[in-house]
């Protein structure tokens, strides 16, 4: 009953946080409706003595009082959910917002890369929807509560014992409590079933690989997993709904057979003149109205259960992805310095908070971001282990790389390139060791102020299926409907004729996964990535992460071009560090530094041109690309 109480109090202030003035009324309508209907059976037995006794006329007044009463108790709920609908919808976007704030506001990325994570945001994600419903149920369950103190009141004047008649309601509660904690702990181990069968069919029905599915005839075997993996979650369901409602019903029956005593007791006590027939309908009213209490009571009671199910897991996701101290990392303040900007004066003497951009020539204290690098990056001992793994990613690795210089990571596969890359961009947070930005570590910077000055395009670009504004200008946020803004982006992407030949130019829609929008080639949405990262204007970061894998030689080549030009304002602006990843050795070999990475740890450094003369890994596969080529 604890998780029910814990709801509530949850909903109920939520909802007083969100809108006081909504949950007021929503809340005095619905006391008044509720309180009606224990009125009505009070006014059912004075009408009914009132009958036997030929009162006509208090018979009349009672009964215009019985529709009145009734007309309360239809309409006031009717009013009450006009109101807190809306209030719900308000709390479950709110909600929503929270939790997606509550996923990105962390240290970094690799709780993504916990499967525990995963499992606890689908089943967030899945309560979220029945959130919206959470304070229907915690304000009808109030108003039950209400009624059943009122009903108790008026069968104690009646007759004492009946007075006992809710408490029959407890083993019934009780038991619904035990039976929505099977349900809980069935849906809990059937979280990772359901996300395996959801991407089985999502891989069967987008298009991007629905075309492989086909060609290489494995519609059939996707199939078969995926109705064994629906199959295995249905199946554990279905059982534990089986026993949930076995034990439900257990409940019920006991509460049938103590209505039942109550009845039988008044109505021997009229036939023994010791009560009037209008007691005996008063009770029997207020026993079937105790009787659809108990039953609503239960089923708000599970409806809360899991609600305080998501309660529990959206805190734990709270407490998974908070900093180290408990807090968010970024905090109001990061929100502040990133939307004042790189561009927020300083003056001297003044103090400048941790993760604030600080102009040339002030002094630049811990945790300061800087407009310009003067020194550039340097990693020390920097050792990566993805959460719930033994083996480190990334081992030992040190390295410097001067303001202003370019910086190429090659690599076979699974080397920890990428891995690296997003250490720098502040997405990772190194297991053991250091990355310093101009002196300062990282891990002292605010997320945000940091990844505010980097740029980035990587192999595994997001397509944003909304309007072209809103896929750019996600770059940079406070953008959005700055098209100007837009417009030097897509033009330094080389992307305006394509926006141009659209039918709404920024506001068309990209994609068809919703709507019947502008559908694009793999390389037309690469150049509107591109253009997304040249939103940035003066990163101190530009990451280029293997987005031209699935280009050809030429397409590569102008990718590249188009991106070096951004590299080199934005070096000689800020001293912006450039970094990319390719397996092609000719887009790396202008680099200033080459790092060569082999399990996690550099095994070469230098230019092109030390490195072949090194004649180590570098060369070699240098040498490999090189014939293939010629």
């Amino acid at each position: 009953m604890s998780k029910v109480w814990g709801a509530a109090r949850f909903i109920l202030a939520h909802a007083w946080a969100t809108d006081r003035r909504r949950l007021v009324v929503a809340t005095s309508l619905m006391a008044v409706g509720y309180l009606s209907a224990p009125l009505v059976g009070i006014a059912l037995g004075a009408l009914t003595d009132a009958t036997v006794a030929a009162d006509v006329s208090l018979a009349v007044s009672i009964g215009v009082a019985v529709a009145l009463l009734l007309v309360l108790e239809l309409m006031m709920g009717h009013f009450a959910h006009l109101t807190y609908f809306e209030l719900g919808d308000l709390q479950q976007a709110a909600l929503t917002d929270e939790v997606a704030a509550i996923t990105h506001g962390g240290a970094g990325l690799a709780q993504f890369d916990r499967p525990e994570f995963a499992q606890r945001l689908t089943v967030v994600t899945e309560g979220l929807l029945r959130v919206r419903v959470a304070l229907e149920s915690t304000l009808q369950l109030g108003g039950l509560v209400l009624q059943v103190l009122a009903t108790t009141a008026v069968l104690a004047v009646v007759e004492p014992w009946l007075a006992l008649l809710p408490l029959a309601a407890v083993p019934p509660v009780l038991l619904a409590d035990r039976a929505q904690k099977v349900l809980d702990v069935a849906r809990d181990a059937s979280a990772q079933d359901v996300q395996r069968s959801r991407h089985l069919v999502e891989i069967a029905t987008t298009g991007s690989s629905a075309k492989e599915v086909r060609l290489f005839r494995a519609a059939a075997p996707l199939a078969a997993r995926q109705r064994a993996a629906w199959g295995a979650s249905t199946d554990r369901l279905a059982a534990a709904h089986a026993r949930s409602a076995t034990l439900r019903a257990a409940g019920q029956v006991w509460f049938a057979l103590a209505y039942g005593a109550a009845v039988l007791l008044v109505v021997r006590e009229a036939l023994t003149g010791a009560g009037s027939a209008g007691q005996v309908v008063l009770v029997v009213t207020l026993a079937v109205q105790v009787s659809v209490q108990v039953s609503g009571a239960l089923a708000l009671l599970g409806a809360l259960q899991g609600v305080g199910r998501t309660v529990e897991h959206i805190e734990a996701l709270r407490a998974t992805s908070a900093g180290p101290d408990g807090a968010d990392p970024d905090g109001a303040d990061a929100a502040v310095s990133w939307a004042a900007g790189p561009a927020a004066a300083v003056h001297e003497g003044e103090a400048v908070p941790a993760g604030a951009a600080v102009p040339d020539g002030a002094a630049v204290p811990d945790g300061a971001v800087p407009v310009r690098l003067a020194r550039g990056l340097r990693l020390e001992d920097v050792t990566f282990t993805y959460p719930g793994k033994d083996v480190p990613v990334l081992r030992g690795v040190s390295l410097d790389v001067p303001a202003g210089s370019t910086l190429a990571l090659v690599g076979e596969n699974g080397a920890g390139k990428s891995t690296l890359v997003k250490i720098l961009c502040g997405l990772y947070r190194p297991t053991s060791g250091r990355v310093l930005v101009d002196g300062v570590d990282l891990a002292t910077l605010s997320d945000a102020a940091w990844q505010a000055r980097v740029a980035t395009l990587f192999q595994d670009f997001a397509r944003f299926q909304l309007r072209v504004r809103d896929d750019v200008g996600t770059g940079r946020v406070e953008a959005l409907d700055d098209d100007a803004a837009l417009a030097g982006a897509l033009d330094r992407a080389r992307a305006t004729s394509l926006v141009d030949a659209m039918p709404d130019g920024l506001d068309t829609l990209l994609g068809t996964a919703y709507a019947d929008g502008r559908d694009l080639s793999g390389g037309q949405w690469q150049t509107l990535g591109l253009a997304r990262t040249l939103m940035r204007e003066d990163p101190l970061l530009v990451v280029l992460d293997e987005p031209a894998a699935a280009l050809d030689p030429t397409a590569e080549h102008a990718l590249f071009e188009r991106f070096v030009v951004h590299a080199d304002a934005s070096r000689a602006a800020a001293g912006a560090i450039t970094c990319f990843v390719s397996h092609r050795f000719s887009t790396v070999r202008d680099a200033d530094q080459i790092v060569v990475l082999d399990g996690g740890v550099i095994v070469e450094s230098g230019d092109h041109a030390a490195l072949v003369a090194q004649g180590g890994t570098y060369a070699e596969l240098f040498a490999l690309q090189a014939e293939a080529y010629s």
